[in-house]
């Protein structure tokens, strides 16, 4: 009997886009999945010659060496992914749908892929990759007015912090038993109204972000601005969604946030939305980073190398 694996980042955008497949394709998979920064998954797939994997929203350039070895075995899969991807292989068994334009997240290329068919799911991805301009023009047709428009932009943003974390111990729920909460719903709207994780997730993190914004920026410019957050459990979980707040508030400037760890800081970039790009480039020129060119971070930022990247930061956004 072959298997199924679904490979999904645990962030709004990864779940969001399973989410939409399954609507459209129920199956009975083995989900593989962790906190955001978790984009390494490939290494625990254990599948075998003719089973089917489908990888959503983990750079495929990260993967390589595990894709390449799934392949050999005979592994079919299916990958949707806007991240820096490498070279892609050719291969019979592979069905890549990339695209790393800074105006699309992995649920769109799932849109895209199923002709609009659950785009209220895609919406809402939009929404938490902090993608507000691409969200609202994929919401056109649907017709929302603008209080289910706000509505779908908080549940994104309550998925989307769901994610942040060391490991999932951070987190308030595992995003796998977060996609099988979400997945017998068509609508979010009515997930919003029945389930009470919904409300435990907004009401976590109107407290995150509180003390968050408590914090005054190590620097700030017009083109850049830099905070550090204290290494704590909520500092983790909320350091995407308050840098995703800064971007909206200030749409020309770049902000870095960093979150002090043992030996160093975890790093989000957020480029310019009036310009988003350079994240990618920034953020890999270190050790563990990577991303996308309007959001990109950071994995350990070593201490010693923080004035490397602030000087980095500061150039690449003057």
């Amino acid at each position: 009997m072959h298997k199924y694996y679904d490979i999904f980042n645990g962030d709004a955008d990864g779940l969001c886009a399973l989410h939409q497949l399954r609507l459209e394709a129920p199956r009975d998979a083995v989900l593989i999945t962790g906190v955001k920064r978790d984009i390494r998954l490939l290494e625990r797939v254990d599948a075998a010659a003719g089973d089917e994997i489908t990888v959503l929203d983990i750079s495929m350039k990260s993967n390589a060496l595990a894709l390449a070895k799934l392949l050999g075995r005979g592994v079919k899969c299916s990958y949707f992914d806007h991240h820096a991807a490498g070279v892609i292989p050719s291969h019979p068994g592979l069905w890549a749908h990339i695209d790393t334009a800074p105006d699309v997240c992995t649920s769109l290329l799932v849109d895209r892929y199923l002709a609009g068919k659950r785009r209220i799911w895609a919406v809402v991805a939009a929404f938490g990759d902090n993608l507000v301009a691409p969200a609202i023009h994929a919401a056109q047709p649907l017709e929302l007015d603008h209080t289910e428009l706000a509505r779908l932009h908080e549940l994104g943003d309550c998925l989307n912090y769901n994610a942040y974390g060391e490991t999932v111990d951070d987190l308030h729920y595992p995003p796998a038993d977060l996609y099988q909460t979400i997945a017998p719903y068509a609508d979010p709207r009515e997930f919003m109204m029945d389930e009470p994780v919904f409300d435990v997730l907004k009401n976590a993190y109107r407290e995150d972000l509180e003390r968050a914004e408590d914090i005054k920026p190590e620097f700030a410019s017009d083109g850049a601005a830099l905070y550090v957050l204290p290494e704590s459990a909520w500092s983790r979980r909320v350091n995407g969604i308050f840098g995703n707040r800064l971007a909206q508030a200030n749409a020309r400037r770049a902000h870095a946030v960093l979150v002090a760890k043992p030996g160093g800081y975890t790093v989000s970039v957020r480029a310019p939305v009036s310009d988003p790009k350079g994240a990618d480039v920034l953020c890999a020129a270190f050790e563990t980073g990577g991303g996308r060119k309007g959001a990109a971070g950071i994995n350990l930022l070593p201490s010693t190398q923080l004035s490397a990247f602030v000087g980095a930061f500061r150039t690449a956004y003057p």
